[in-house]
């Protein structure tokens, strides 16, 4: 697996990762719908404290799951690029906005989440596990 690198819209945020992918999703819950401003977001899990951030900072919007815990989406202050997610559900991972990466010709979402909550006209692949909310964390 090649280097993950990638950044925000306008280039003030870069990012790089040499770890290996833990899993690619697609979440259809409505935050992920706000916060990219269409019908879901496709994230890749990567070990926590991998990601290597250069240029600005990224800003933060403290949101809360459904599990009551943390969830931190960063983003560009300068673009609205959303970023990745820190979820406190998930402590040992960051979650990489898959719009963000400089190369996705690897990228293959292994599971579609929170599919109650997704839009109606969304096809989904049946090659692809559904799960209705959050998958389980044990």
């Amino acid at each position: 697996m090649p280097t993950i690198q990638g950044g925000c819209l306008c280039g003030a945020i870069r990012y790089r990762s040499d770890a290996a992918p833990l899993m690619t999703a697609i979440c259809n819950c409505k935050h992920c719908q706000r916060q990219t401003g269409t019908a879901f977001s496709v994230l890749v899990a990567i070990p926590k404290g991998t990601l290597v951030m250069e240029g600005a900072q990224p800003d933060t919007y403290q949101d809360l799951g459904e599990s009551g815990l943390p969830v931190m989406r960063r983003f560009c202050s300068r673009c609205g690029s959303p970023i990745l997610s820190e979820l406190g559900a998930t402590p040992t991972m960051d979650w990489l906005k898959a719009g963000t990466l400089d190369d996705t010709s690897w990228l293959q979402p292994q599971v579609n989440i929170w599919c109650d909550s997704a839009q109606p006209w969304v096809q989904m692949s049946d090659a692809i596990p559904r799960i209705p909310r959050n998958p389980p964390l044990a």
